[in-house]
């Protein structure tokens, strides 16, 4: 994890999912990839199940503050929602004495519904079914939902007490938050009798304009064209939900002024901060935009560029000078969805961080592998257009995951270079059967070529394992994510810190 390391011939001491050679991790460093990387979905070699076993027992293994720091990271810098309330479910199994969980669940729950995803996730884990799905409550996650209960709105209440295994109306029988004061009762009073006002949200605007009858096709385009405009006008549609509905914005043939407004909104840096959005949100939105034709199309894929690249616009590191490789898995692992709901692949998470990273370097070697390793030019700067292109592009290098013939490359060409950065679910193996190994090949490059390279893999995925001993092995550290924060652990990294030290700086 750190790059002082002396370096030791440590053996391999597990195997990974396609039966090679691994390392294992520290418990630490496991519970930190496997939540970066928790979709909470069906993945190649894990299912969902699998997956929350796995987290349920590395909460046991660690310390209760780094899971408490771990889940505030997830929620508060990685933008992830489930996974950090079930670090909390977990943690309240297991930790009791103090009032460590209760801050945790304050801190986490964020939104209304997260109270009711909570507490599912509650009943779940605890093998509760039947009437009394809930039955009696920790203390302590009582305490932090009723914290959280105090912090949301009328506004907030009514716009996430939806349907579902719990409502917000049990989860406040069941929590009992004292109200702050008799407005807030008030509210408590209307959500168990169901009487909270509907919500202005633009779903409720265009659900209620989809009710209405229309005279003819074209005054019901007229209608939701018009309402398009007073959405975006109003700036009341969220940089999300902008995001999402570009096709649909696109489709209803908005005015030139709300296009303008629609691409000033989409490239304001200070906004796409606010809006926590991973990186490969933005692939997704281009690749729907890129499916239509008309005028203002290239005007918004030329906003989502600028837009996406204001998350690598900080990124440090990387002088003028620095030699680096970026190198992209393409095998056949990679190309399952994140999760089941999702038409983003691992593979699309792979590509845009790496073009990202791309976009800051001045000297840099793009790539990617399979069966073999291929080098691709390509021009700085464009990330979703380079993304574009690799993902044409993919079936060219086979689908193994050879990825110690990136580093053979470097050997045969007697190529220096600072940093060689692998976009991978770490699962390699060599299915050329010739016995080269990513371990054998490091070590070789370091020994012959450049004794000051570092080597970074970028885990997509959390299984567990390393093809290299991160715990010891010199210039090598693992960085686990999808989201633009990775960046920070590498900045991390190049000041002696290591892949959990944003973690450990979460105050609670």
């Amino acid at each position: 994890m750190r790059f002082n390391f002396f370096t030791r011939n440590s053996l391999p001491d597990t195997v990974n999912h396609e039966g090679a050679a691994a390392y294992t991790l520290t418990p630490q460093m496991e519970l930190y990839a496997a939540v970066a990387t928790a979709a909470l979905g069906e993945q190649f070699y894990e299912t969902a199940d699998t997956r929350l076993q796995r987290l349920r027992a590395l909460v046991a293994k660690n310390d209760p503050r780094f899971v408490a720091q771990l889940a505030v990271y997830a929620r508060e810098r990685l933008y992830l929602r489930s996974v950090p309330l079930v670090l909390a479910v977990e943690l309240a199994r297991v930790h009791n004495g103090d009032s460590l969980v209760a801050r945790l669940v304050a801190r986490v729950v964020q939104r209304a519904d997260e109270i009711t995803e909570l507490l599912a996730c509650y009943a779940q884990a605890n093998a509760r079914t039947g009437p009394k799905v809930l039955g009696r409550l920790s203390k302590q996650l009582q305490r932090g939902l009723a914290e959280a209960f105090n912090r949301f709105d009328g506004y907030q209440l009514a716009k996430y007490d939806r349907e579902g295994a719990v409502r917000l109306r049990d989860a406040l029988f069941l929590v009992h938050p004292s109200a702050k004061n008799e407005a807030q009762q008030a509210l408590f009073d209307q959500l168990v009798r169901g009487e909270l006002p509907t919500p202005y949200t633009w779903e409720t605007e265009l659900s209620a304009l989809g009710q209405l009858s229309y005279a003819t096709p074209k005054a019901r385009e007229a209608a939701f064209r018009h309402k398009w405009e007073e959405l975006i006008g109003s700036g009341k549609l969220g940089y999300m939900a902008l995001l999402r509905n570009l096709r649909n914005i696109l489709e209803a043939q908005v005015s030139a002024d709300a296009i303008g407004q629609v691409c000033a909104t989409l490239t304001d840096r200070f906004a796409v901060a606010r809006s926590k959005q991973l990186p490969f949100r933005f692939l997704a939105a281009y690749r729907e935009v890129k499916s239509l034709s008309g005028g203002p199309v290239a005007a918004v894929l030329a906003a989502l560029e600028q837009a996406i690249a204001h998350s690598a616009a900080n990124l440090q590191g990387f002088g003028h000078d620095t030699r680096v490789v970026v190198a992209c898995d393409v095998s056949s692992s990679m190309q399952q969805p994140i999760s089941a709901r999702s038409k983003v692949l691992l593979y699309d998470v792979s590509l845009v961080l790496g073009m990202l990273l791309q976009s800051r370097c001045r000297n840099v070697v793009t790539g990617m592998f399979g069966d073999t390793w291929k080098r691709i030019s390509l021009p700085q700067g464009p990330v979703l257009r380079n993304v574009e292109e690799f993902y044409r592009r993919e079936g060219e290098v086979g689908y193994s995951t050879n990825g110690y013939l990136v580093l053979r490359d470097l050997l045969l060409r007697r190529e220096v270079v600072d940093k060689v950065m692998l976009f991978t679910d770490v699962q390699l193996w060599n299915s050329s059967g010739d016995g080269g190994t990513l371990a054998q090949e490091w070590a070789r490059y370091r020994r012959k070529v450049a004794p000051q390279a570092r080597l970074y893999l970028f885990d997509l995925a959390g299984h567990g394992s390393t093809p290299l001993d991160v715990r010891a092995e010199d210039g090598v550290a693992l960085i686990a994510g999808w989201s633009d924060k990775v960046f920070d652990v590498l900045a991390a990294l190049e000041n002696g810190g290591s892949a959990l030290t944003e973690i450990e700086k979460i105050e609670l």
